[in-house]
């Protein structure tokens, strides 16, 4: 049976602990609602949150709510719904929804220590991949997202839009189609129903074969990552710094790490770009203090001939 087999994979991948607490983001979408059901029968219901934001942006936004309480009345599961107001003004409508929904969950999680789970697919992986390397090309964007990012974990990853659908019927859930994913207006959406079938018309199995280069990419990435802690952790650095000489000795691709690792990890976040500037930063005066800046609100400090980042 599907929901077996999903269960059970979902169970062997380890995102899951046995009595860890998960908050799970709840949309009232078929992957969301395969989410939070998945969730009560593997780790049971008292282990799991639903949270559904209510942007109230469109009608239908209470009926998708109305949604979201079924779903998790049915799984035995509590649900949390937020209803932030929206900012006035210009700005990114679909950044601030995203932003609204992550800072809700981590407010859920913070007190118990949470695991925050979504529902994001392989399907959700291929479009994000393709549109991340079309608007901002860099070795990020190539390696998707990761099944674990801290607190953050993706349980449905490995499965399609195709398997949650079926796990849905197969379990009698039901669930609310977002009208605004069939539009054009957005690029998520122009990726959806025009790049990839583009893609699969010159190659069937291209969609598969974005996830295998994006999984064999992610693994490299690791020996990578690796690397670069070595250099800024190891002999050669020291609690996040690196002496200029050895930042220029380093071939460019490390070089380039080590620079966007220093400014993510002042940031705390991604600083989209910093690697551009590694070649910049290694001809930087190794007398006094020297500065560069990275981009996204971080600069270079070289300080006697050591490098940091800092806000």
């Amino acid at each position: 049976m599907v929901g077996e087999e999903m269960i059970e994979a979902v169970r062997e991948g380890g995102l899951l602990p046995v009595g860890t607490p998960v908050v799970a983001m709840v949309s009232g979408g078929r992957d969301s609602a395969c989410l939070i059901d998945l969730l009560a029968l593997l780790l049971g219901p008292e282990a799991v949150r639903g949270l559904h934001v209510n942007y109230r942006l469109r009608d239908g936004s209470d009926q998708d709510e109305a949604c979201c309480e079924q779903l998790c009345e049915k799984a035995g599961v509590r649900l949390e719904v937020e209803r932030p107001r929206r900012p006035e003004g210009p700005g990114n409508l679909q950044a601030w929804a995203r932003d609204a929904r992550y800072a809700a969950a981590a407010r859920l999680a913070l007190p118990d220590q949470a695991l925050i789970a979504t529902g994001h697919t392989a399907d959700d992986q291929v479009e994000t991949i393709l549109y991340r390397l079309a608007s901002s090309p860099s070795r990020r964007a190539l390696l998707g997202m990761r099944p674990h990012d801290g607190s953050l974990v993706r349980p449905l990853l490995g499965f399609t839009r195709e398997e949650t659908t079926a796990y849905c019927e197969e379990r009698g859930l039901r669930w609310r189609d977002d009208p605004s994913n069939d539009g054009l207006g957005y690029a998520r959406n122009r990726v959806r129903h025009r790049l990839l079938p583009a893609l699969a018309e010159i190659h069937p199995a291209a969609a598969r074969n974005v996830l295998r280069t994006a999984a064999l990419l992610r693994d490299e990435a690791e020996v990578l990552d690796a690397l670069v802690e070595a250099e800024l952790d190891g002999a050669n650095g020291s609690r996040g710094t690196i002496s200029l000489d050895r930042l220029t000795e380093l071939p460019g691709a490390i070089r380039r790490l080590v620079v966007q690792r220093l400014a993510d990890r002042a940031a705390g976040r991604p600083v989209p770009g910093a690697a551009n500037h590694a070649d910049e930063v290694a001809t930087l005066r190794r007398t006094g203090t020297t500065m560069l800046d990275l981009g996204g609100g971080v600069r270079a400090v070289v300080e006697r001939g050591i490098l940091h980042a800092e806000r």
